[in-house]
């Protein structure tokens, strides 16, 4: 394996910093070929790094918080972790950079700084990617579903649609390792009527651009299996994103209410403890550490906020890997007409 350095936010996430630390120690424990650029306060970063043979330490007296505006933030903070992680991507100094900090400053400092790939659109014109945030989800028939954007861009154009599904289906070949990615248009329907005047645009161009391109899709098809990517605009991602979440949770709560409430209930919950937390840490995003800012010239991964030390952990390995697979520079081979 590769050596790769990786930087890693510790002021990111509704947690203690402490998490992020001991997240970033389970990193390194797990691959022996993990460097870690830690990216925070000098009280904090400089004695941990001091202590470990394979992290340097990156002071960053600013700190971006969740109520902070995004981009006047990304703005004024210019020494705060996030923003000098996204710089230290773009110089080299890290391949990658994970962070379970604010989203809208995470999307901000990395299209400012990490910036996105360049295309010619039919016009001639040189436009930016817009980035999108992408993951994956589990879905009924045992696999993943790859459901773009999650929330990096609630306003968009139909040609950010398609290059959203483009990278998207990309991914799904890399990460999911889906030959053939079917890809759908989320909507209101599964006819090639139904939509908004929006995503009835969208659609002639999706069968145009996008490379097995297979209709419109519905909210079912998060988690049906039918669909291995869906795409929209980031603002109904993100709405879809945190419904199927709030879902997940519900049932797993009244399941363990239900099982409990009774001594023959607590006598079946004994019997399938062990099943309930393999789908609970199945539904659980700390399996899979974050979501990745995909159309950028480099690799950067975004965490929940809620986050824990797996998370952490598993989110800084998912940088390491996508670097080591040469996503960005695949993306880019995938999509039409980059402008290098």
């Amino acid at each position: 394996m590769n050596k790769v350095r990786i930087a890693v936010d510790v002021m990111g996430g509704d947690e203690e910093p402490q998490v992020v630390l001991d997240g970033i120690d389970a990193a390194l424990a797990a691959d022996a070929d993990l460097e870690v650029l830690a990216v925070g306060p000098a009280e904090l970063v400089e004695p941990f790094a001091s202590s470990r043979d394979r992290v340097e330490a990156l002071v960053a007296p600013d700190v971006i918080t969740m109520e902070d505006d995004p981009i006047q933030a990304v703005m004024r903070k210019r020494k705060s972790s996030i923003v000098l992680a996204c710089r230290a991507v773009k110089k080299g100094q890290a391949a990658g950079f994970f962070s379970a900090g604010a989203t809208g400053a995470m999307t901000a400092a990395a299209t400012a700084y990490v910036t996105p790939f360049k295309y010619m659109t039919d016009e001639g014109e040189k436009r930016p990617i817009r980035p999108c945030i992408v993951s994956a989800i589990p879905n009924r028939k045992g696999a993943f579903t790859v459901f773009c954007d999650l929330g990096a861009n609630p306003d968009v154009d139909p040609e950010d649609i398609v290059r959203f599904a483009q990278m998207g289906a990309t991914y799904a070949r890399i990460v999911c390792g889906i030959a053939n990615p079917r890809v759908g248009l989320l909507s209101n329907g599964t006819e090639d009527t139904k939509g908004s005047h929006f995503t009835k645009e969208c659609f002639p161009l999706m069968q145009k651009k996008v490379k097995g391109f297979a209709g419109n899709c519905e909210g079912t098809d998060f988690t049906s299996g039918n669909f291995d990517v869906v795409v929209c605009d980031g603002f109904a991602g993100n709405v879809a994103l945190k419904a199927t979440e709030g879902a997940a949770k519900l049932i797993l709560h009244e399941l363990k209410s239900t099982l409990l409430a009774s001594t023959k209930g607590k006598i079946a919950a004994l019997l399938v403890k062990n099943d309930l937390k393999a789908i609970q840490q199945k539904l659980s995003g700390d399996a899979y550490g974050g979501a990745v800012l995909l159309g950028l010239q480099g690799v950067v991964l975004i965490g929940h906020g809620a986050t824990s030390v797996e998370a952490v952990k598993n989110g800084t390995l998912a940088a390491a890997r996508a670097v080591r697979s040469n996503l960005v520079e695949m993306l880019a081979a995938s999509m039409d007409n980059i402008v290098r």
